[in-house]
């Protein structure tokens, strides 16, 4: 399928063009998924672009709340660790000359690291395979803290003595504080800056004007405020001192300067294909599995075409940008608040859209004896289980104790996986299904676990009331009973979920994989409950 884009100043109008000489105008579809995205956040900007030529750009919303000041496409945006990928291509870059090795023990570099008597080295911390604390999810990186300036070697300082989550190699698991050991390195190896070698590296040579490591004291022309949200309204967000980042998310840019630089990687122009090419690659772990991240790229799925991408979200600010390397085609999305929602799939469509092959995912009517027939436990090959189950008329997906997902039947065999791009095809051979979507296909085979499909029945509002009241769960942990709206809920600190009876005893809740199990004693009267939430707690009614 070719791509041509056709100028008409001052209005760009974007045309698909298929073999068959077939003319699609694909500007309507971007536009009402931009209008969709518009309402999660309060402004951004989007660009869509196929072999380098601009297909869509346009921006959102506002720039500044306070002024009323409208945003426009040449704003500059906090992109967060899309950071990581500009990272990763300075330590490949040093490798091409011979100045590091990915396999270096990272006490080369940083000679007091406490490595536990492992070997960790500069590839496991490209991977997120290092087993090292994420600094930003230990306790200790309070609010406080968030506001302080530190060095790189002040910030490894901060977690080196944090216990390891796992030995090196064996798991991912996604860790800002390797791609800050990796801006040490940089910095020891080169003698500069992480910010200056960057620039004389990366953005000067591709002509990335508007990019450079953020900076709260200094005037940055077209720079936008980032805000957040509490109780439905926008705040500004809270401050972060941008030393904290550092080399996995502190960078500014703008779309235009982004698709400059996935030009520069999908061309070559600053690193060998060799390069390129392991930093798109799945990593392969200890026990052979692999995962869906290279050096410093996610790798994914768009309509079964591969995709590499990364998002980001730091104070105020959420990104993401992917790129098809088979059909060439690059999405950029920088949105000015916390709040934006599920930004990947935004990108997703729009991408899907620049192929040609938009989702369908109208919904199918399947009788609740197909649904019911769907049920079942499924384990995949890493040992993961997942239950579906048919509750009051839905489908439901859910890994044991956790959240509950809708199933959306788009035919006899295929699913849609709530609100998301993921589609759930069974296997009527073989028993059991894959899901597909913006990962790797995932394959779950059925278990001979057998699964009772729940239907709840109607109380009146009488007996509802017999169940509402404070239950004690332990010394300092209360699970209250409250109705409201004729509906009853379970409530435990901040967390509410509405629950549904199944008899005068058993309940269900609506949201999640738990049920409760009320004791009543001779009178009928309700002293306490039990909670089945993966282990049984019991708690005594307070009166």
């Amino acid at each position: 399928m070719k791509i041509k884009t056709i100028f008409f100043l001052p209005i760009l109008v974007s045309i698909l063009v298929s073999e068959t000489g077939f003319a699609q105008n694909i500007k309507p579809e971007l536009d009402e998924l931009v209008a969709t995205l518009s309402e999660t956040t309060t402004g951004g900007t989007v660009l869509v672009a196929n072999n380098g030529n601009v297909l869509y750009r346009k921006a959102f919303g506002k720039a500044e709340i306070e002024l009323d000041v409208a945003m426009e496409p040449r704003h500059v945006f906090r992109i967060g660790s899309i950071t990581k990928q500009f990272t990763a291509a300075a330590i490949l870059k040093l490798e091409e000359e011979g100045r590091i090795s990915l396999k270096d023990d990272i006490r080369k570099y940083v000679q007091d690291y406490p490595s536990r008597g492992y070997t960790i080295t500069i590839e496991h911390l490209l991977t997120h395979t290092s087993g090292i604390a994420n600094y930003t999810g230990i306790p200790k990186f309070d609010g406080k803290v968030r506001r302080e300036d530190m060095t790189p070697l002040q910030l490894i300082d901060f977690f080196k003595d944090e216990p390891m989550d796992f030995a090196p190699g064996e798991k991912f698991k996604y860790n800002n504080s390797g791609y800050i050991i990796l801006g040490h390195i940089i910095e020891t190896v080169t003698g500069k800056t992480y910010a200056e070698y960057l620039k004389e590296k990366f953005f000067m040579p591709l002509g990335m004007n508007d990019t450079r490591y953020d900076s709260p004291s200094e005037i940055i022309k077209d720079r936008v405020p980032g805000y957040g949200k509490d109780n439905g309204g926008y705040r500004n967000a809270d401050y972060l001192s941008m030393t904290l980042p550092y080399a996995g998310g502190s960078l500014l840019s703008t779309v235009d300067d982004l698709l400059l630089w996935n030009g520069s990687v999908a061309e070559r122009k600053l690193l060998s294909k060799g390069s390129i090419d392991s930093a798109h690659s799945r990593f392969t772990l200890k026990d052979g599995g692999s995962t869906d991240y290279g050096y410093g790229w996610r790798l994914g799925y768009v309509q079964e075409s591969p995709t590499i991408k990364h998002g980001g979200t730091v104070n105020g600010f959420t990104s993401f940008a992917l790129y098809l390397p088979e059909e060439r085609i690059y999405v950029a999305i920088l949105t000015n608040c916390t709040c934006t929602g599920n930004i990947e799939l935004f990108a997703s469509e729009m991408a899907a859209v620049a192929m040609g092959r938009p989702y369908n995912l109208t919904e199918a009517r399947v009788s609740d004896k197909k649904m019911k027939a769907r049920q079942g436990t499924y384990c995949s090959a890493g040992g993961a289980e997942r239950t579906i189950r048919y509750e009051d008329g839905e489908l439901l997906y859910f890994m044991r104790g956790g959240n509950k997902t809708g199933l959306v039947p788009l035919d006899l065999d295929t699913f849609r996986l709530g609100e998301s791009l993921s589609v759930i095809e069974f296997d009527n051979e073989n028993g059991g299904f894959m899901v597909r979507g913006l990962d790797s296909p995932v394959k779950w085979a059925k278990t001979n676990g057998q699964i009772t499909a729940l239907k709840s029945i109607s109380l009146s509002q009488e007996e509802k009331e017999k169940y509402t009241g404070e239950y004690r769960l332990s010394q300092d942990r209360i699970f209250k009973v409250v109705a409201k709206d004729g509906r009853l809920f379970g409530v435990m600190g901040t967390n509410s979920e509405e629950i549904l009876p199944m008899d005068s005893k058993s309940f269900f809740a609506k949201g999640i994989d738990a049920r409760i199990v009320f004791d009543h004693d001779k009178q009928g009267l309700v002293t306490g409950l039990s909670i089945f939430q993966g282990n049984e707690k019991k708690a005594v009614k307070i009166e």
